[in-house]
């Protein structure tokens, strides 16, 4: 018989509830516990599973009951001493929500921790298990589309930390050979929008590139028209022989290329089982087999680094080159483009560069 692990999760929040209805769905696990700050969070989880066990302090509850999974479910900031306390308590394996942590250097070291304690790890992301998601990898993986050139993102409602991590995930898992080479981004903050536990953007446009030259431009903010009526995520693939759209977390796709010059709607039936119960069978798996596998967990955080990127960008006006361990800011500059130039201070004479570049 297949192996039961006893599961709990700190955090009831959004990403903590999809955790708990996943471990107690499942037949390989039993959902033991769960650990939130919030008195009414931990109510409403005894409501929905009586039988579990409460806890105000994580701590306690790897102190005092019997686990082999956690999923750490807390805003991002919190991850790492989370995950750090987890690995102490004798786990057999571990989720950790995205973002890994707030910044790529924490996400790392979580990673970094796990991978010391040589546990198993899953991070959660639903686009790369839902069957549409699946199904448009594959799609773009057999050339549906030719070489992908162009991957055009929008996205209303949200910002580049908390739904942009999603759609940067899939983009790093569309392109997993060629990595991302330098990002540009620039952030509107002037309604102080905050989101998650975060401060966000009220609006931004994040324009990346990889080493092979594909380009990713993302469109992220609170009220930004989508080019689609109706839809608030639109993600457009371009490639040299056709286009694939699809709509975030909608189960269809639109393909356009040379067997479908007039483009063909493909709808994806999805399966009875919740994104995140797919991700803790893909752990259950792992613990299974005594291996682990971070290929999901770094490209989790190579998301990270993106978003990171991007934030840095738009802080220090200039275009971030990766890997994000090696980028030094630079100095701050009162030079404004577009306007007239004062003929002092210096600088670079624009019409030269052909002659440089050559």
């Amino acid at each position: 018989m297949a192996r039961v692990y006893r599961g709990a999760v700190v955090g009831a929040g959004s990403g903590g509830k999809l955790s708990l209805k996943a471990l107690a769905q499942s037949p390989r696990y039993e959902l033991v516990a769960v650990a939130d700050l919030q008195a009414a969070a931990l109510a409403s989880a005894s409501a929905l599973y009586p039988g579990i066990q409460t806890f105000a302090d994580h701590r306690q509850m790897l102190a005092e009951c019997a686990l082999d999974v956690v999923c750490v479910s807390t805003w991002p900031p919190s991850h790492l001493a989370i995950t750090r306390d987890a690995l102490a308590a004798g786990l057999k394996g571990i989720l950790v929500e995205k973002p890994l942590g707030d910044t790529w250097a924490h996400g790392r070291q979580v990673i970094e921790a796990v991978r010391a304690a040589r546990l198993p790890m899953v991070v959660p992301h639903g686009l790369l298990v839902a069957d549409h998601g699946r199904a448009i990898l594959e799609q773009v993986a057999q050339g549906a589309i030719g070489a992908l050139k162009l991957v055009e993102i929008e996205c209303a409602g949200w910002d580049i930390i908390n739904a942009g991590i999603h759609w940067l995930n899939f983009v790093v898992s569309l392109l997993p050979q060629d990595p991302f080479r330098s990002v540009l981004a620039v952030c509107d903050g002037s309604t102080r929008t905050y989101r998650d536990g975060m401060q966000v953007e009220t609006e931004a446009v994040t324009y990346a590139y990889t080493a092979a030259g594909v380009r990713v431009v993302m469109h992220t903010g609170d009220l930004i028209p989508v080019a689609q009526p109706g839809e608030g995520t639109l993600f457009r693939l371009a490639g040299s022989h056709g286009l694939l759209e699809f709509f975030g977390w909608k189960p269809r796709y639109r393909l356009v290329n040379p067997e479908h010059p007039q483009g063909v709607e493909v709808e994806v039936a999805a399966g009875p089982k919740s994104n995140h119960e797919r991700y803790l069978d893909l752990l259950a798996d792992q613990m299974d087999a005594g291996r682990a596998d971070y290929t999901l967990a770094e490209r989790s955080l190579a998301a990270l680094e993106l978003c990171e990127a991007a934030y840095l960008a738009s802080h220090h006006r200039c275009a971030v080159t990766l890997p994000l361990q090696s980028f030094v800011p630079p100095p701050v500059s009162d030079w404004q483009p577009g306007a007239p130039y004062s003929g002092t201070g210096g600088g670079r004479d624009g019409r030269r560069l052909a002659q440089i570049a050559r």
